[in-house]
């Protein structure tokens, strides 16, 4: 399998990675989250159900993978790594309360003379366990395990040439995505087939390049359900009078672009097209405030002012840093547009902006993706912003 990006890319991802360990006093950082372990070794398999390990060691010139021996060969396949710096752990570590594959890691680690060491771990993440903590410290009684929190996610904020280029790719893949789940939207056609229409929307892609499959599932709250963000479909049908909010996103080598809308079947009610009214200038005010060396606190309070206003307020956030990542989840967990998040833009960092309104038994949904470039930003998809009406 030829690799995503040239492997001076991977050489100097991880060097930056080393160059940020070494201010934080890190001799070794292990990597559990599968989107950090696709930045540093290209590794892509849907293995992160059960533990796996990608190691950097300041003294060694190539990352460890660890993980499921059945899926060795997937890092085999897919990583720019080594035999040597690949290392699998059998099947009876797996889903068992007589042992732990980090016990394993630890033995590895402990053969590669890592062991006695500071050791950066990321302990607020879905992928590592309590348990994985415990046995690594059971099993490493001389390690310093420190907390390294986001310490390679901070290193992705800001995109390569390639990274952008499958972005923008991912950005052409949901504008058809956004497109075939409108047309979808009809009075009687349940909301199951609707899906199945977006999910073939986002694999099958354009005629240049195929899809990949999101870190989301598409959301689609219908009707009273617009009150709340996160809800996905039933096989209820679609019915005249409802509103419904399409969250969806397109992905491209784990690269995504995400986008909402509202879309409503017949006449809309004037609170609905009033929101929508302030929402999109809303959106716009703060779209115009972005440009590198601004905060992101600084475009949000453009988008707070704007909906003021009107008397409209907004307690959660309006957007996040997002691009490569895995379930269940399309963000980076970074840098968010919101009060007291003072990051400043930089050119080649990416958001979702997502100023969703949700009132008591109704809402409104629309997004943008986009790209801060060196004099303002880029949308990465090209679609209608508004509140989409079919009658």
């Amino acid at each position: 399998m030829a690799l995503p990006f040239e492997l001076a890319e991977y050489r100097e991802r991880v060097a930056r990675t080393k160059a940020k360990m070494d201010e934080h006093n890190l001799d070794v950082l292990m990597v559990t989250d599968p989107s950090n372990m696709n930045y540093l070794t290209g590794y892509d398999g849907w293995s992160f159900y059960v533990p796996q390990v990608v190691i950097v060691a300041q003294e060694e010139d190539q990352p460890l993978w660890i993980g499921r021996k059945m899926d060795a060969n997937g890092a085999r396949a897919t990583t720019w790594l080594a035999e040597d710096n690949i290392y699998a752990y059998s099947d009876h570590y797996v889903h068992t309360d007589e042992r732990h594959p980090m016990d394993y890691v630890a033995h590895v680690m402990k053969e590669r003379r890592l062991d006695r060491r500071n050791i950066g771990l990321k302990m607020d993440s879905y992928y590592f366990s309590p348990a994985a903590y415990q046995c690594l410290g059971r099993n490493l009684p001389r390690a310093n395990l420190i907390d390294h929190n986001l310490l390679v996610p901070w290193l992705r904020v800001i995109k390569s040439p390639r990274e952008l280029e499958y972005m923008r790719q991912a950005g052409r893949i949901c504008e058809r995505v956004m497109q075939t789940a409108i047309d979808s939207v009809r009075p009687g056609v349940r909301q199951c087939d609707a899906v199945a229409d977006i999910y073939h929307a986002q694999i099958s892609g354009t005629a240049e390049f195929g899809g990949d499959y999101p870190a989301i599932a598409p959301m689609l709250p219908t009707g009273k359900g617009t009150s709340t963000p996160h809800l996905t479909w039933t096989d209820q049908p679609f019915v005249r009078d409802e509103a419904t909010i399409l969250e969806i996103a397109a992905c491209r080598l784990r690269y995504h672009a995400p986008m909402a809308r509202t879309v409503y079947l017949g006449k809309p009610p004037q609170k609905l097209q009033e929101m929508a009214a302030i929402v999109m200038e809303g959106i716009g005010a703060a779209l115009e405030t972005v440009r590198p060396g601004m905060t992101c606190e600084e475009v949000e309070k453009a988008w707070a002012d704007s909906i003021a206003r009107h008397g409209i307020y907004k307690e959660s956030r309006i957007g996040y840093s997002m691009g490569l990542n895995y379930p269940p989840d399309w963000g980076e967990h970074t840098a968010s547009l919101r009060p007291g998040d003072r990051t400043v833009l930089e050119p080649n960092m990416t958001f979702h902006m997502i100023p969703g309104i949700w009132m008591d038994d109704w809402g409104i949904e629309i997004s943008e993706s986009f790209v801060v470039t060196d004099h303002g930003y880029e949308l990465l998809a090209h679609f209608p912003r508004q509140l989409l009406v079919k009658d």
